[in-house]
Parts: structure tokens; sequence; C-alpha cells
């Protein structure tokens, strides 16, 4: 998630973007869940917290569909991008999202 992170933020400098990219690490153990921040505008940003309301939530680990929030925050009109093998429908009825 880290190195997405630093990828997407990469690239929005590359297109002459303002970014921050950030990782925030829970507990300290190995396999707990990274999440990671991207601001991407394209004015300065002068906002220097975590990312409370999403526009865009991307899962990499599809273990934590359905035992984590995923979608806590996201904007109504927001996206979700999962590496999720079951399917939309099945990932749908996960989140409760019909």
């Amino acid at each position: 998630m880290v190195t997405a992170n630093e990828i997407l933020a990469g690239a929005a400098l590359r297109e002459g973007k303002y970014m921050k990219a950030f990782p925030e690490f829970g507990p300290e153990r190995m396999g707990a869940p990274i999440r990671a921040f991207a601001r991407v505008s394209d004015e300065p940003i002068k906002v220097h917290s975590q990312v409370y309301f999403p526009d865009f939530v991307i899962v990499l680990d599809p273990t934590l569909i359905g035992n984590v929030n995923v979608l806590d925050g996201m904007k109504p009109d927001g996206a979700l991008v999962a590496n999720y093998a079951e399917g939309t429908k099945h990932l749908k009825e996960l989140l409760g999202r019909t």
C-alpha cells in the first residue's frame, strides 16, 4: 500500500499536480492493516491531516473486506477500487450496497 501510494504521488507530481502522500500505521505488528492517504490537486495543498472523506478508496488486501469498514467516510459519489476475486455482486452484498 505504501509503495502504491508513493507511485500515485509520483505520477501526480510528474503531471504537474500538487500532492501530499503519507501512510498511517496501526498496531506495529506483522500483517496489521495499513492505511495510506494521498491528496492530489491543481492548487497548493494546505491541509496536513489524514483524509477523512475520500473521493476514492483502494483496497489491495481482499481479507479486509467484511472485516474492516473500508467505505468509512467515503463520499456518496466516491468510488471503490478493490482487489476482490468474488465479483462485484458479492462485493456489494458484503458492503451492504445493492
